[in-house]
């Protein structure tokens, strides 16, 4: 099967691991080889993966990537007859309320009717050398090359000499030949909307077709389409399209599928944009697939994917379909098992199977594993007849074991299964998934499907729909450059070298207080200097206390209690800058605290510098009467009472400027004769008026006071 290929790390690799038509391990570009391949069907979980979001409380940019990325929509395959031969062309669409305007039909080279074409199963009446070579070259091509620029660079393509129907208009469409129609997405057949669609137009364009207007936008313009300009691929009212005419595109997308399926010419389908998983890596390292090929079986048309019945002495069951999971071979799926003939699984009482100790595990420039190299790991005998047969050497890749690795946490050591069920009830679903967002298409949907496919097989509990409850993405760190780090442009930051300068508590606490969690922001170390002083300040305010013994002469009722709940708030939500930036502001402004308000700021600080909060816990003697560590000690409770304010700071103007910030008791807000007393009864407002008169007084309870003189 056509793959994509990383000439540099010399594997296989799947769409998700293929970035900008790069390879997202290292940068190389990837082309297209043909390999064999064990595929998983990842696309039969698609709905389920889209479904279970609702079960999360991912981000929602991390759950519409991955919705972006499976991408299901719904499609209609419509039916055209081709003229003068009994085969039909099928094209897919997602806008057929412009069937109106389809003037062309455009098919991928790999065609079954291309194909027919050059095989000479269909005269055509054109030159067929032009066509054979166009064809075979095209089919050349990589499908990221075709995919590259599909807007905007010249369009090329042979005509078929056929015409497909247009049972809409009664119209010949000429049906095209062109590389950048793919045989992986719909039917490899699309049907050309020169007036509705930039790729089309420019198509047209380049072969003098015909160009039909069927929608008019919000701007109104209705006449000819003759630049790319004039093309109207957004919302719009349907005309020149018979019983649609005056319809916006969603009611008349809607109402031609009905039509098109009542008259037998089209169908609905859903599709994605979700491939399923190339499961074969062409390295050494990774878990084998424990799967084996033995040739005698194969020539007598035995294998496990037939589901033909197994000798007596095999010690695997194919009744019982043991591999539930949809999972075949060199892009052969279910029901063409057949060519998947002579394979079985690794009997159960043989597995694991264990990567023999090798010298050199360099990957090979023909495509093949390393460990085809080594007979003594290949040569094996067949499970089924028993005769020589050979390993699959190609190895997993490497999301096969992370993507399952924290159930395993729960019950580390239970040969019989992943995890005892009690404990994965007990445990799971994980709390926080934290990554950076590139996972979001890559392990965290595979780990998402993987979890889904052990629930089906029993391996854990479908009570527990999804593994993960919370997904946060993780931010990026810049030089001091603003560019990323990068050892060629000399703006990396060695953690080690700011550790030792600094304390590993500062910058721990930097990190945290640079920004957003998910933010990008550039190092500065003036900034992370402020933070070192205000950790020196922590540690001067506390020797401070407890020279004076925690002699405490304020009220701090109110600035501790909002200091709880907003640190643990900010917590729960990631929000680590503004919560150091709250604990700053609570510094500022206490004076002194007794000794239990000093335990709790220790307990406060104790996740963002947890030494220091150690060190200090210690001297404050909190060890003695709570808890050995500050880290074991309980989280400080809010004292709701005390989060209600004895005043209300209001601002007092005179003919609209502020003069005075006034304190009222916060049971009098509401009483304008003790306010306006309070405010007439201020020496400053009262060297401010100065004997002239109030013409106005303006008050909005709680809020401001504001006269007009």
């Amino acid at each position: 099967m056509p793959i994509n290929w990383c000439p540099s790390c010399k594997i296989g690799l799947a769409n998700e691991e293929v970035v900008g038509g790069k390879c997202e391990r290292c940068g190389a570009e990837v082309s297209r080889r043909n390999i064999s391949q064990w595929v998983v069907k990842i696309t039969d979980y698609a709905d389920r993966l889209i479904d279970g979001l609702r079960e999360t409380r991912f981000i929602e940019k991390v759950k519409q990537a991955q919705i972006n990325w499976i991408d299901r929509k719904e499609w209609i395959d419509i039916s055209y007859d081709v003229e003068g031969v009994k085969d039909k062309v099928v094209v897919a669409t997602t806008r057929p309320d412009t069937n109106f305007g389809a003037t062309f039909v455009v098919l991928a080279p790999e065609h079954e009717i291309a194909t027919k074409i050059i095989n000479q199963k269909i005269e055509t009446g054109e030159n067929l050398e032009k066509i054979k070579e166009y064809v075979i070259k095209a089919r050349n091509k990589s499908e990221l090359d075709r995919q590259k620029e599909v807007v905007g660079r010249d369009k090329t393509g042979v005509f078929t000499g056929l015409y497909a129907i247009n049972q809409l208009t009664h119209k010949k469409m000429p049906i095209w030949i062109t590389d950048f129609v793919l045989s992986t997405v719909g039917t490899g057949a699309v049907v050309g909307v020169p007036g509705h669609d930039i790729r089309d137009f420019e198509f047209a364009k380049q072969f003098g077709l015909e160009i039909v207007r069927v929608v008019v936008g919000s701007d109104g313009r209705d006449g000819p389409i003759t630049n790319k300009e004039d093309v109207q691929e957004e919302e719009g009212l349907m005309v020149n399209s018979g019983f649609l005419d005056g319809m916006d595109i969603h009611e008349a997308t809607k109402k031609i599928m009905d039509y098109l399926e009542e008259k037998g010419w089209g169908k609905r389908s859903t599709r994605y944009h979700l491939r399923d998983w190339i499961f074969s890596r062409q390295h050494y390292w990774g878990e084998p697939i424990p799967m084996i090929f033995c040739e005698n079986c194969a020539k007598n048309d035995r294998g496990w994917f037939n589901q033909n019945p197994l000798s007596a002495k095999a010690d695997i069951s194919l009744e019982k379909g043991d591999l539930k999971a949809p999972f075949y071979q060199g892009g052969v799926s279910e029901g063409q098992g057949g060519l998947n003939l002579g394979w079985y699984p690794v009997p159960e009482n043989e597995l694991p199977v264990v990567l023999p100790e090798v010298e050199a595990y360099e990957p090979t420039d023909d495509g093949q594993s390393p460990l085809s190299k080594i007979d003594s790991f290949v040569n094996c005998k067949c499970p089924v007849c028993g005769k020589d047969a050979k390993r699959e050497t190609d190895t997993m890749p490497n999301w096969a074991g992370s993507d399952w690795y924290f159930l395993r946490y729960l019950d580390p050591h239970n040969d019989k299964s992943i995890a005892l069920g009690e404990l994965i009830k007990k445990w799971m679903p994980v709390d926080v998934y934290i990554g950076g967002d590139e996972h979001n298409t890559l392990h965290l949907l595979y780990s998402r499907f993987i979890y889904k496919f052990l629930a089906d097989i029993g391996a854990v509990s479908n009570d527990i729909p999804e593994p993960y409850v919370v997904r946060m993405s993780h931010g990026v760190i810049l030089g001091f450059d603003n560019q990323r780090m990068s050892k060629s442009k000399g703006n990396v930051v060695v953690p080690e070298i700011v550790a030792d300068k600094y304390g590993v508590d500062v910058m721990r606490m930097y990190l945290m207080f640079m920004g957003p969690f998910d933010g990008t922001m550039a190092w500065n170390e003036n900034t992370l200097i402020g933070v070192k002083r205000f950790l020196d300040k922590v540690e001067k305010f506390t020797f401070d206390q407890i020279k004076n013994k925690f002699v405490n002469q304020y009220d701090n009722g109110l600035i501790i209690n909002q200091l709880i709940e907003g640190v643990g708030k900010d917590f729960e939500n990631f929000g680590f800058n503004t919560a150091i930036a709250k604990l700053m502001e609570a510094f500022n402004k206490l004076k002194t605290v007794n000794r239990e308000e000093m335990k709790i700021l220790i307990k406060l600080l104790a996740p963002l510098a947890p030494y220091v909060a150690e060190e200090l816990w210690n001297e404050i003697g909190g060890k003695k009467d709570e808890s050995f560590s500050v880290h074991k000690s309980l989280w400080p409770k809010t004292d709701k009472n005390l989060l209600i304010t004895k005043s209300v700071k209001i601002p007092v103007a005179i003919n609209g400027k502020t003069r005075v910030v006034i304190e009222v008791d916060r049971m009098e807000v509401g009483n304008r004769e003790k306010v306006l007393g309070q405010v007439y009864n201020n020496e400053k407002i009262k060297g401010y008026i100065n004997g002239r008169k109030v013409i106005k007084e303006i008050m909005v309870s709680g809020k401001m006071v504001n006269l007009v003189i």
